[in-house]
């Protein structure tokens, strides 16, 4: 009897383990070359860490960079999956209300630099930045009302593929608008430093046509790169790298509560869930859907100034939102559509993957968007609606 007992659960694993290798791979061919894949990639991987060809210090270094790069991936993505919640719509035109953000805060930062003849941004930093932070979510705000207020609203009854088409027809044109507007000419975000615990820290940096460093008493938290000794092992760490982590979870969190806790935030449930429904319950449908724009622009905008602060993302143009918004999207579905903590955790992985990915495979870093919209592929492959699930209402199946 003993025995017996023993051998039920064997033959149920053995059976269990059996039809998930015929469910992917007799019925699912795809699925088991995309496992086949991995498995080659995970022992590329593990081989060149074991061999020492990518280490520990690379990866908690890029590991890092992934996480800064991620959270402005998080903080675009939950525009597109705000609009998508409550809408069902794509709106991909999200990339330039980004890309706008982007201008609005250069031209609130640019008149407070030296370049500029006034000296405000190196005197008052924090105030500078809150003014440029607020610039920048207030231009991608009046840019997503007027986006919802011209080309969306006029289509709110119409087939779900006409909007679709209309987003993408709004992208193209808020695209050439900012190039009548701003000129073609690449743009870059000034440099920036913000000092702390001058008692504690010095920064030194060697200047163009200096050969000598100039230190300066504390720790530049925006534009710093500091050698840090981790465990023993030796990191180059950009401070800014946290902070810009830090203000993202504390937007994305805010966003979180505001949708839980408060009158709105029920509201945009309760219209996700039922608009008609909602409106004979007197809801105004209509402000609720242009609060959902406005929430989404204001976090693209915060977005977009984290990002011009970084080494090689402070250059910008008039199609800059392509290429972020495309891999905020891949990070929306990669969470789950419609999902506002699958869209953050979403954000981040992507970065991380990204960043890591490349020297981990080693692959150039010219093919982490293979990497990332592999992983989509893949994901879409084996979970379509996402790792935490698409949030759908039952009326919307």
């Amino acid at each position: 009897m003993t025995e017996d007992a023993v051998q039920v659960p064997k033959a149920d694993v053995i059976s269990k383990v059996t039809q998930v290798l015929v469910n992917n791979t007799i019925k699912n061919p795809l699925r088991g070359i995309f496992i086949a894949l991995f498995a080659l990639l995970l022992y590329i991987s593990l081989s060149r860490v074991i061999g020492g060809q990518y280490t520990i210090q690379q990866i908690i270094q890029q590991f890092v960079f992934g996480l800064s790069q991620g959270s402005v991936y998080a903080l675009i993505a939950l525009g597109y999956t705000l609009v998508y919640g409550i809408l069902l719509m794509i709106n991909f035109a999200h990339s330039e209300v980004y890309m706008m953000g982007a201008y609005g805060g250069f031209f609130a930062i640019y008149p407070m630099t030296e370049a500029a003849g006034s000296t405000f941004l190196k005197d008052h930093t924090l105030l500078a930045l809150v003014i440029v932070f607020i610039c920048a979510m207030m231009s991608s705000l009046v840019t997503a009302v007027l986006l919802e207020r011209i080309a969306y609203r006029p289509l709110r009854n119409a087939p779900r593929l006409v909007p679709l088409i209309t987003a993408i027809g709004a992208s193209i044109t808020l695209q050439e608008l900012a190039n009548r507007l701003f000129g073609a000419s690449t743009r870059r975000f000034p440099d920036v430093s913000y000092y702390i615990l001058p008692q504690s820290f010095e920064t030194c940096r060697t200047l163009p046509r200096q050969t000598q460093p100039v230190c300066t008493p504390g720790l530049d938290i925006i534009g710093g790169l500091y050698d840090v000794n981790f465990l023993g092992l030796s990191l180059k760490i950009r401070p800014f790298s946290f902070i810009a982590f830090f203000i993202a979870v504390v937007l994305m969190f805010s966003l979180w509560r505001f949708i839980r806790n408060t009158k709105t935030g029920k509201s945009m449930r309760a219209v996700a869930e039922d608009k008609t429904t909602a409106q004979l319950m007197g809801i105004n449908v209509d402000r609720v859907i242009v609060i959902t724009f406005a929430l989404g622009a204001m976090l693209a905008g915060a977005g977009a100034v984290l990002a011009g602060f970084f080494p090689g993302n402070n250059l910008f143009t008039p199609y800059m939102g392509f290429l972020p918004g495309i891999k905020a999207f891949t990070a929306a579905v990669l969470g789950g559509i419609g999902n506002v903590p699958g869209a953050m955790f979403g954000g981040l992985f992507l970065g991380i993957v990204e960043a890591v990915g490349p020297g981990l495979l080693g692959l150039d870093n010219q093919l982490q968007d293979v990497i990332a919209f592999g992983l989509l592929v893949s994901i879409l492959i084996f979970r379509p609606t996402g790792i935490f699930g698409e949030v759908v209402a039952d009326k919307k199946v």
